[in-house]
């Protein structure tokens, strides 16, 4: 009787082996960076503010990427992704999970993922066109992310496609009655060789059916050490709408955008980058940014801003580095200033990242 039983469970376990292999892969990014800002004062050309920021060049995080091989060229895949501080242990945002989804990838059909996932605005900006070879963007100084519509959706379901080197994606978020992320969007990316181009849109309803309407589009080309990158952005926000605060308040600085009434009307960037690798170790980089924007009701009818940024990256290995950024944001035009009136700002990080 006990060798029966033993041969069952052996039967069972070579069994479900065969059935399917499932792999869980834990990984994560600890950065901790000294931050500089002038002109934090009350009011302009007062007060500079020292910070121990919890991400320099990238937000803390730590995640889980699941896959199970179902054979036949599909795979269950899911993932679960917890954005932290890392200066003071504490979570990032209110919902503790930034991404939680659950999909299947076929060889021949493409991947279809159900949950909150990023939007298309955010994959093929960091996808195509990123500021910088070595990093999507600077956590701690990132404009061009303030046009990507919160970068997350809620209650998504999503559809990617590769075929050779053309990449597209549509995006689905139902509202469900009390959600103001409804919203519907794709993107279109191809890359042959170093070259690279792409653009997405994505439309976002708000309860009251209010809409707000981002598209974006660039291009980026890798020749040996150098890393170059040119986009568009453009967000349009209907009068009126609960969006607006959300939305505008990606820019640097706090009330930059007049987001407590809401009324941007359109905003614009164009942005240039380049990264140059400098030895195996050494990567230097800088990117410019201009954005312009139209109001609804308040100031000056048209403003616009300029956004400048260097970074200095040293790797250790290929998991840590270190990082030295300077920053620089001025206003003009009657551009809405920053909280304390000042139009002009500089900043510098020194910071430690490590990915595991």
């Amino acid at each position: 009787m006990k060798k029966t039983a033993l041969i069952l469970s052996l039967l069972a376990a070579s069994t479900s082996g065969a059935w399917a292999q499932s792999s869980v892969t834990m990984y994560g990014i600890v950065d901790a960076g000294v931050r500089y800002t002038s002109n934090s004062g009350s009011a302009p050309g007062t007060g500079a503010l020292w910070q121990l920021v919890p991400g320099g060049m990238s937000q803390s995080r730590l995640g889980f990427n699941i896959t199970e091989d179902l054979g036949g060229g599909l795979k269950a895949i899911a993932n679960l992704e917890h954005r932290l501080n890392s200066d003071t242990g504490t979570a990032a945002a209110a919902d503790f999970w930034r991404q939680s989804w659950v999909g299947l990838q076929s060889a021949d059909f493409g991947r279809v993922t159900l949950g909150r996932q990023y939007n298309v605005l955010f994959d093929i900006y960091t996808s195509t066109y990123a500021s910088f070879k070595y990093s999507p963007y600077i956590e701690a100084y990132k404009p061009e992310i303030g046009l990507s519509m919160g970068a997350r959706q809620d209650n998504m379901v999503k559809y990617l496609l590769e075929v050779g080197g053309l990449r597209g994606e549509l995006q689905v978020s139902a509202g469900e009655g009390n959600s103001a992320n409804k919203s519907m969007g794709g993107l279109l990316r191809y890359q042959v060789g170093d070259f690279s181009v792409g653009g997405a849109y994505l439309e976002v309803t708000d309860l009251l059916g209010k809409k707000v309407k981002g598209t974006t589009a660039g291009a980026a080309w890798t020749s040996g050490p150098i890393y170059l990158n040119a986009s568009w952005a453009q967000n349009k926000f209907d009068a009126g709408g609960q969006l607006g605060g959300a939305y505008t308040a990606g820019l640097i600085g706090a009330n930059v955008l007049n987001a407590a009434a809401n009324d941007v009307k359109q905003r614009d960037m164009y942005a240039v980058g380049l990264t140059y690798q400098f030895t195996p170790q050494i990567n230097l980089g800088g990117h410019y940014w201009r954005a312009e924007q139209t109001h609804y009701l308040s100031g000056p009818q048209k403003g616009n801003s300029d956004y400048f940024a260097a970074v200095v990256d040293y790797a250790f290995s290929k998991r840590t580095d270190a990082y030295a950024e300077l920053d620089f944001t001025q206003f003009n035009e009657g551009y809405v200033k920053f909280a304390n009136g000042a139009t002009h700002r500089y900043g510098a990080t020194v910071g430690l990242r490590h990915r595991f």
